[in-house]
């Protein structure tokens, strides 16, 4: 199938999206290392020097026209065309952290890059062809089809569901409420947003659509939406680990919106067997691909310890040492530490210090130490000293613990 012009204008905007979105995270962590460096302060510890800082304002100024091109692209083509490209944000973070972070991307990270770009090139070439629309009138009755009303009020309800039942009881241990709450409001801002986006196409091309009130309503709609889903994942992002998050948040948030473009727009309308079978494949290719990235993403930070030591400290240093002056299971390289593992060992140490420092209960201190330890790759027995608890059986049940909660603590103190 050929790709027409409102499509390959929907694919670069949604090319330039991701370019800008993932050159985004790039800037705006050199610019929060820039202004931790110099206020000795990280954002992640409460922190504002980055507000101050130019390199971190155009890092946010980069991902607002990424959002932009993304929210322009709808209005070109269709969801199941625009939405999985949004994987290829990653790449072009992991890429450009590479070469500009020094962060190193693993050959299976470099086989997620390729599986995403496969699978994006597989759904363009078979993306369908979007009816024409000239008026919001004709979205507004697409909206209101059965099939799609019947779509709104499953995802209404289980979205209240979600918030009133599951989400105080087990929101905090279960990563599918929160997320599931945000996908499947995600659903309904990105058909509004492609409602919102062909009434403004319009209006520019000299067709006034803000005069009727279904653009109106179509524009509370995508703020109501973005506004639950945003809370929600804020709230996904503070109780879980990053790394689970996002890959489980992507295949939602993208297999529930191509479903809701699918009975809205009718994507599949007039398409052969053989293009729909090779768009699901496409998909399916990409969040392979994009799980895979995250997860190349979490080993390199859960590992990013392993192999190095610790800076001298006047308070902790003669405490971490063992007998002879080293560390345990730490080889001294030869070649100095980079900058990075040099300000992310020193935050490890700093949490370690402020937390000694604190009046907590013991026993959640003692976990939170040797937790830290148990990440760093250090032995055990090199948190003693620190510790309130002295009996080794305790010290050896509690570092066998995997508490979600305190593992996150730590591991989100170095991204």
């Amino acid at each position: 199938m050929g790709v027409s012009g409102d499509n390959l204008n929907g694919f670069i905007l949604a090319l330039m999206s991701s370019g800008f979105i993932g050159a985004s995270f790039i800037i705006k962590k050199k610019g929060l290392r820039r202004a931790a460096a110099t206020s000795g302060l990280r954002a992640g510890y409460g922190g504002y020097a980055y507000l101050l800082e130019p390199l971190w304002w155009l890092g946010l100024f980069t991902m607002i026209v990424g959002e932009i091109a993304n929210f322009t692209a709808y209005a070109f083509a269709p969801a199941i065309l625009v939405t999985p490209l949004g994987a290829l944000s990653i790449i072009v973070s992991a890429v450009l952290a590479h070469f500009i972070l020094k962060e190193k991307l693993p050959k299976l990270g470099v086989l997620g890059c390729v599986m995403c770009i496969s699978g994006s090139v597989i759904i363009v070439i078979h993306a369908p062809q979007e009816h024409p629309i000239t008026s919001v009138m004709e979205v507004w009755a697409l909206a209101i089809q059965p099939a799609f009303l019947l779509y709104v009020g499953s995802v209404l309800v289980l979205v209240f569901i979600l918030v009133f039942h599951f989400a105080p009881r087990c929101g905090h241990t279960n990563v599918l409420i929160f997320t599931g709450i945000c996908s499947l409001m995600g659903s309904l801002s990105v058909m509004s947003v492609k409602a919102l986006g062909t009434a403004l196409k319009l209006t520019f091309e000299g067709n006034n659509q803000l005069i009727y009130p279904e653009t109106w309503f179509f524009m509370l709609v995508v703020a109501t939406c973005v506004i639950i889903q945003m809370n929600y994942l804020n709230k996904a992002l503070d109780t879980f680990n990053t790394a689970v998050v996002s890959p489980i948040y992507y295949v939602m948030f993208t297999t529930l919106t191509i479903l809701a473009s699918v009975i809205m727009f009718k994507d599949w309308d007039g398409q052969s067997g053989s293009s729909i079978v090779s768009e699901i494949c496409g998909f399916i290719i990409v969040l392979s691909g994009s799980i895979i990235l995250h997860s190349t993403k979490e080993f390199e930070r859960s590992s990013s310890f392993r192999g190095g030591y610790f800076p001298v400290s006047p308070s902790l240093s003669a405490q971490l040492c063992s007998g002879n002056g080293e560390f345990s299971k730490h080889e001294v390289e030869n070649e100095p530490p980079s900058e990075e593992f040099c300000l992310r060992r020193q935050e490890l140490l700093s949490c370690v210090e402020e937390l000694i420092a604190t009046d907590s209960n013991f026993w959640d201190r003692d976990y939170f130490i040797l937790s830290v330890f148990k990440i760093a790759g250090l032995s055990p027995e090199l948190a003693v000293p620190l510790l309130s608890i002295k009996e080794k059986h305790l010290i050896a049940n509690l570092s066998a613990l995997e508490d979600r909660r305190t593992w996150i603590l730590c591991q989100e103190s170095w991204t």
